[in-house]
């Protein structure tokens, strides 16, 4: 296993990844820090007979996403991913969208046996993480510098791997476009964002604006982030490790 690739050719948004290494129809599909719920909607109302569970430890993020009514597939739930409140081997495929690395450094390794318990044997974890380089990282480093998290994060996939826990059956990396249409944008959905707590003085503020405005042009400010894909199967045999 590898933390990155040196050269990343494919662009792509995220849908385009899991949609090709995954089949969701007919399945119960959990996903653990949901967040805003933008991917819970894409994959919710992308096939047929789809069960999603959503969790979130975000009581803000939560608390909007049981205001949509739209999505009688999905249902909501105040939890995280060390303590799951689901049955064992009671789900298919397992979501997790770069959020393990949002995960206290102590509870990595319980979440990431908690993901085996709920799997049925032969089920999937798809767990993306974001890659540390990149320019939108060169900007987010200068008020939450994630690098030790994003470490720890790989490093808790690979021992659960190393250990037998689960199954590696590929990697994929590729660079996720987005898009502000302005700083405001970004300092309402990155700098605000509920789930963190970034308290920048005027000095960072106007350091971390001068560096975004840069990337501004006629349509916004466009990035590409490098992110990996790790995709993980618990084994059919369902033995106890």
């Amino acid at each position: 296993m590898k933390i990155a690739a040196e050269q990343i050719d494919v662009n792509c948004p995220e849908p385009d990844i899991y949609n090709r290494l995954l089949t969701l129809d007919n399945k119960h599909i959990l996903e653990l820090g949901c967040g805003a719920a933008f991917k819970t909607r894409n994959i919710a109302t992308s096939g047929a007979n789809r069960k999603l569970t959503a969790l979130e430890v975000d009581e803000t993020a939560h608390q909007k996403n049981l205001q949509i009514t739209d999505l009688p597939n999905v249902t909501f739930v105040l939890a995280g991913a060390q303590d799951i409140p689901l049955d064992d081997d009671s789900v298919d495929v397992v979501f997790m969208f770069k959020s393990l690395h949002h995960v206290p450094l102590n509870l990595m390794e319980p979440s990431m046996r908690e993901i085996r318990r709920v799997l049925k044997p032969g089920g999937l974890a798809y767990i993306s993480e974001p890659i540390f380089a990149g320019e939108f990282n060169e900007i987010l480093r200068l008020f939450h510098d994630e690098q030790k998290a994003r470490e720890a994060a790989f490093k808790t996939i690979k021992s659960a791997v190393d250990e037998g826990l689960f199954t590696l059956l590929e990697q994929n990396f590729f660079n996720s476009p987005t898009r502000f249409e302005s700083f405001a944008e970004f300092e309402n959905r990155i700098i605000n964002a509920t789930h963190s707590d970034h308290a920048l003085d005027e000095e960072l503020y106007h350091r971390v604006k001068q560096r975004f405005e840069a990337h501004l042009g006629d349509d916004g400010a466009h990035f590409f982030s490098p992110v990996r894909v790790d995709l993980l199967q618990k084994p059919a045999g369902n033995q106890d490790v």
